[in-house]
This record gives C-alpha cells, sequence and structure tokens, in this order.
C-alpha cells in the first residue's frame, strides 16, 4: 500500500529534475580519464569533444574562474603555467599550434584553446565557428597574458566589436581565397594540406 509519504519520497526534487546546462559540460570532462591529456597541480588539458581541427585542446585551471574576465594580478602565475603547457604541447606537435581565448566564451570555466591552423574537422560547421577562431574574436594566449600583467584585468569586448567579427567574411586563413560559403571553405582547407 503506497502511503501519501512514501508517493512524496519517490518523487524527484527540482534540483534533480534539472538538468546541468550544457556550458557547464567542461566540468564532466577534466574529470573524464579518457578526456584528459596532461595534468598538473594547477591546470588539466582536455581534447575537446567537438574538435574545430585536428588537433584542439582545452587548458582550465583546477581553480573555479569562470572566463579571463575573473582573472587578476593574482593569477598571472597560473596564465604562465598555461603558456608553458601550450609550449610544451607545441613543440611535441607535428603541425603548428596556436593558443588563445574566446572574447566571449559560450563554455563556464575559464579555458584556453590550443588548436592547429588546418581547421580540418567535421565538427567545423558554421561560420560562427569559422570567425571564432580566425578573427580578432580570438585573443592569443600571448596577448591576454601581457594585458593581464599591464592592467591587472583583461577588459571585455564591446558586443557590436564581438558581433561585427561573427559577421565577418570568412576568409581562408592560410591563403587570400574567399570563399561563398562554408562547403566551400571546407573543401579549400583540405588543398592546403596536399602540399
Amino acid at each position: 500500500m503506497t502511503t501519501k509519504r512514501s508517493a512524496m519520497t519517490s518523487v524527484p526534487s527540482t534540483a534533480a529534475k534539472k538538468a546541468r546546462h550544457w556550458s557547464l559540460g567542461l566540468l564532466d570532462s577534466m574529470k573524464d580519464p579518457n578526456s584528459i591529456v596532461k595534468k598538473t597541480e594547477r591546470v588539466v588539458v582536455i581534447k575537446d569533444k567537438y574538435p574545430k581541427a585536428k588537433i584542439h585542446y582545452l587548458v582550465l585551471p583546477h581553480e573555479d574562474i569562470s572566463s579571463i574576465y575573473k582573472l587578476d594580478k593574482s593569477h598571472i602565475r597560473l596564465l604562465e603555467e598555461f603558456g608553458s603547457v601550450y609550449k610544451e604541447l607545441n613543440e611535441s606537435a607535428e603541425v603548428e599550434l596556436k593558443a588563445g581565448f574566446h572574447a566571449v566564451p559560450s563554455m563556464q570555466r575559464l579555458h584556453m584553446h590550443i588548436i592547429s591552423r588546418d581547421m580540418i574537422s567535421p565538427c567545423l560547421k558554421t561560420k560562427a565557428h569559422w570567425n571564432s577562431f580566425t578573427t580578432k574574436f580570438f585573443r592569443p594566449y600571448e596577448d591576454v597574458l601581457q594585458e593581464l600583467k599591464k592592467d591587472g584585468l583583461v577588459k571585455k569586448m564591446p558586443p557590436e566589436i564581438h558581433k561585427n567579427f561573427m559577421a565577418a567574411p570568412i576568409k581562408c586563413n592560410q591563403c587570400s581565397y574567399e570563399p561563398k560559403n562554408m562547403p566551400n571553405l571546407k573543401e579549400h582547407l583540405l588543398s592546403h594540406t596536399k602540399k
């Protein structure tokens, strides 16, 4: 016999019903041994679940920092460690890598992208994906570190500038080719791998 009390205990709480927002997904990946590439006392490097190039890693701090805009001078050593990890991965890679941060990150947890310049991936699907790595929306690691050292913080990109970068025409990141659309670009990128 089901009593009112036992029926109540079997109903999931509102908190249990709420799934974690997708923007918090990096927290799970940081704990997944299959995702982890490297781990130090302060940072973890994981494979991007939806890579936008042949090599695409994310460097995250163990410390709970939501974005580059929450950094201050006390985080300079942490950001320098991001750079050490990047240098190490770049030296061991067979292709050139670049490192940086999105001006408006979609995921909650500070993360730096380390990505190969080929930009060949089935996960690279939209103009927004492309422009987020090939325009000034992608803030180079060295620039962010220098700004933090100089100003003690990282300034937010104004929304209108961010929108302009995302709306910019698609251009090849390796030559002067300007494709009509993403399928043309993806086909063109393959020509650079044949050289």
